[in-house]
């Protein structure tokens, strides 16, 4: 029988409990996904094993059980991880040579949601475009072949290799003393922190732990963690103050995205992370503790969403920028075609091509303290410049009825104003210097630019603005746009 699940999105599977995901529909996507495992295995040294984990919440454990039986009946070996974050599971697939894994999470949805990631042989990520409606059609059939071999299962720990991977991404004797602020949000993060403390007590490493929200616990009695919610960063920055800290850390459920706090207690903006990002893998040289070196010219990858102060840097430490439409599985595909070192966007999702191109939530903050101990200085005057340089908006998201309708609207508004400006005005501030459509549309004049885009999954738009050294402009210019967003929605 046929029965529709609208569990499946565009990159992942999240849905609310009961209702759009339950053991049941977990045993089917086990089922369906060893079937497409077994049809598209690509690479013949990969073990027909599958690695799974599930972060905190209360029904991540009863529905990776379901997943677990769904995948051994399909004949598959199953490799049960434990409690982990996304990046435990992209890392694991690659370091057992797996065929696929699977971490069950909903990451920052509400209480009552969950969900799961699925990726492939070298940690690919298997999305709509590369598998994911394969296996939701095959779940919604649920008429599954008989298998004559059942798989095996067994438990194992990567921690401590993990660990070690992510200490390649700095000297150790490069970091000077600090202290950091750790919240984890009642999360997933919180047994890897303890994991990197332990590490770096060992090689003497100077950095004090100062742990919030600390103990995983899938009740969430401090909300659920997501710090893009200005609600939820008061613990944090309250603790950066309380205790002089250098920096503070907060992660999301899964902690695949890590949110920085200078040491003023004040939010850092993710844009300007990137950046940051961008120029500590630049300059790497031969006395790195790993083979990240050598990297004059290599490529970085951004998103479009707001564009200047990466390409800025990248240029500035002779590196390539290359853009890429929003999004994890078009950032590592396009990270994979570039053989590009990183890409970042500005949400706090950050890749590394050691990492199988994959984003991760801990390496960012390591390479942090590292540039933070390398120029000896902190995080705010290090990114005050950049700021003033190129001050955004930040993300806005807008509700309207007809998100296209409006973008278009948007776009016509802008090309009339362009046509009336005398040619000889250079000085125009609404002359269009290019329009871009990898992802909404990108308009940029000579000194500012926007993207508007349109979500996949809701009737939202997202509204982002930068402009060259004037802040005053920016937030003019964005409150232009909201205004023709608003009339546009009400035609």
């Amino acid at each position: 029988m046929m029965t529709g699940l609208s569990c499946f999105k565009a990159n992942d599977i999240r849905g609310k409990l009961g209702e759009a995901l339950n053991t049941d529909i977990a045993y089917r996507i086990g089922r369906a996904m060893g079937i497409y495992l077994a049809s598209s295995q690509a690479n013949a040294e990969t073990t027909q094993t599958v690695v799974v984990g599930g972060d905190i919440r209360l029904t991540s454990e009863a529905l990776k059980v379901a997943l677990t039986e769904g995948l051994l009946d399909a004949g598959l070996d199953v490799i049960d991880l434990g409690m982990t974050g996304t990046e435990e599971i992209y890392f694991a697939t690659q370091y057992l040579a797996a065929a696929g894994g699977v971490e069950v999470t909903a990451s920052h949805n509400p209480i009552d949601y969950n969900g799961m990631k699925l990726v492939r042989e070298d940690a690919k990520p298997i999305s709509c475009d590369t598998g994911l409606r394969d296996i939701q059609r095959l779940a919604e059939t649920n008429n599954f072949p008989v298998v004559g071999v059942r798989g095996n299962l067994t438990r194992q720990s990567t921690l401590a290799a993990y660990v070690d991977h992510l200490l390649r991404y700095i000297t150790p004797s490069h970091i000077k003393p600090m202290t950091l602020v750790v919240n984890a949000g009642n999360g997933a993060a919180g047994h890897v922190v303890d994991a990197i403390e332990h590490v770096f007590a060992t090689l003497d490493i100077p950095v004090r732990f100062v742990k919030i929200n600390h103990q995983a616990d899938g009740t969430f009695p401090n909300g659920i963690p997501n710090p893009l919610l200005p609600e939820r960063r008061a613990d944090t920055r309250k603790a950066v103050l309380a205790h002089q800290a250098d920096m503070g850390i907060a992660w999301d459920g899964d902690f695949d995205r890590c949110f920085l706090f200078d040491e003023q207690g004040q939010f850092v903006e993710g844009y300007y992370i990137v950046g940051l990002l961008a120029e500590a893998l630049l300059q790497r040289d031969a006395s790195a503790s790993s083979r990240l070196v050598n990297n004059a010219k290599a490529k970085i990858i951004h998103d479009p969403r707001l564009t200047w102060n990466t390409v800025a840097i990248v240029n500035a430490n002779d590196g390539i920028p290359v853009m890429s439409k929003t999004g994890h599985a078009f950032i590592k595909e396009r990270m994979r075609e570039e053989d590009a070192i990183y890409g970042g966007e500005m949400s706090a999702h950050h890749y590394f091509r050691e990492f199988g191109y994959c984003d991760s939530g801990m390496i960012p903050w390591l390479l942090i303290c590292e540039l933070l101990s390398v120029k000896s200085m902190p995080l705010s005057a290090m990114l005050a410049d950049r700021i003033a340089a190129y001050p955004a908006s930040g993300e806005i998201n807008l509700t309207l009825a007809n998100p296209q309708a409006s973008i278009d609207a948007v776009l016509s508004h802008y090309k009339s104003v362009a046509a009336s400006i005398n040619d000889t005005d250079i000085d125009g501030v609404d002359r269009i210097d290019s329009i871009d459509t990898t992802d909404g549309i990108s308009l940029e004049f000579a000194r500012w630019r926007f993207n508007l885009r349109a979500s996949n999954t809701e009737p939202v738009v997202r509204l982002n603005v930068e402009s060259r050294g004037d802040a005053e402009l920016m937030q003019v210019k964005t409150q232009q746009l909201l205004a023709l967003l608003s009339m546009a929605s009400s035609l």
